[in-house]
């Protein structure tokens, strides 16, 4: 896990806002939901292929919403345009005037709100797993009724990690996922919020509208989701494509809504990001001849990893890493490991040092 520096940035009413910022590149912001904590995330098997995928090639800035993880949590107004403002603050703060954004799961409303508020900072958009509308202002039947019991039993068993509740909760981001997947996220629901707080910003999750929002937005947009996602139905993603001008829509053949790093979906989506966001200034000169796939494994050769480890974080063999490894070695025109890793970290590859 790298050396996780948190700052924290003062938000308009006073409340503190825990952020970190990790590698080097375009700068991108991802939101999350507030089921989140910024260490935890690095030990956290759903989290942590995200963040390897963005800090190996962009300046990556994450934070803590407020009540949850770091950031302070003896706050009275947990509100949906609190999550908005909280974030403006942040920006600010380490002050970025344009940026890519990565909104995942509850942080999408956030950042559609976000681009249609201040539509000249947002550089592109990304919508993985979210949706412009609660689980109370669908027309799907049931759905109501499903988020009034979800909110009973989390008030009798967040928090608990040997509560069925806790189980049956954690299942539904990644059901083909295995114990340790499960056991991490009841522990990730632990370290996030207190059950008070997990209840009121869930309430406020269920009652969100950002439909008129998302028709306002004017950024190149890029929509993802898992074709079977329990959490989030495809449906929601599909209309979000819809709503957004030219938005592209990028449906994934999974039914995690946080997918295994070894599934081909989630390669077939880190593809897709590393396609659309912002390309690094590192694909100048020889590093442009590289493929996306090659670019990022450069990035864990760069950081000293050997190839089956490099093989375990991208999900593929040994043997394909040593057929990526030597192309590289003849494009960047070198003949040894030792020779690519000094070129690729002089170039900026490999860089995951918090920074501005």
């Amino acid at each position: 896990m790298p050396n996780v520096q948190v700052r924290y940035c003062k938000s308009f009413d006073g409340a503190q806002i825990a952020y970190a910022v990790s590698g080097q590149g375009p700068r991108v912001v991802l939101l999350p939901s507030w089921l989140t904590h910024l260490e935890y995330q690095w030990r956290c098997p759903a989290w942590r292929p995200w963040l390897d995928a963005l800090s190996s090639r962009y300046t990556l800035l994450r934070y803590d919403p407020r009540g949850c993880g770091l950031s302070e949590r003896n706050v009275d107004n947990l509100s949906f345009d609190c999550w908005v403002r909280d974030f403006a603050a942040l920006v600010d703060e380490v002050q970025w005037d344009r940026f890519a954004v990565i909104g995942i799961c509850q942080g999408g409303p956030t950042a559609i709100e976000f681009a249609a508020r201040q539509p000249g900072r947002v550089e592109r958009l990304v919508l993985y797993g979210t949706y412009a509308r609660g689980k109370n202002r669908r027309t799907v039947p049931m759905e109501p009724k499903a988020a009034k019991i979800m909110l009973e039993m989390m008030e009798l068993g967040w928090g608990q990690q040997d509560h069925a509740f806790m189980r049956a909760f954690a299942s539904q981001f990644q059901p083909q996922g295995g114990l340790d997947h499960l056991r991490s996220w009841c522990e990730l629901q632990c370290v996030a919020a207190s059950p008070a707080s997990a209840v009121q910003l869930t309430q406020r999750m269920f009652d969100l509208d950002v439909q008129a929002a998302a028709a306002r937005i004017e950024c190149p947009t890029l929509v993802a989701h898992s074709e079977r996602d329990a959490a989030v139905p495809v449906e929601e993603g599909r209309l979000l494509a819809q709503l957004i001008p030219g938005a592209r829509y990028v449906q994934l053949s999974s039914a995690n809504h946080f997918m295994l790093a070894e599934e081909p979906a989630w390669a077939t989506l880190v593809d897709a990001l590393h396609a659309f966001l912002p390309q690094p200034s590192t694909l100048d000169g020889a590093f442009a001849e590289l493929t996306e796939r090659q670019r990022e494994l450069l990035h864990f050769l760069a950081r000293g990893l050997d190839n089956h480890q490099i093989g375990a974080h991208l999900g593929i063999s040994e043997k394909t890493v040593r057929n990526h490894v030597s192309s590289i070695f003849a494009k960047l025109e070198v003949e040894s490991r030792a020779q690519a890793v000094v070129i690729a970290r002089e170039a900026g590859f490999g860089a995951a040092s918090p920074g501005r």
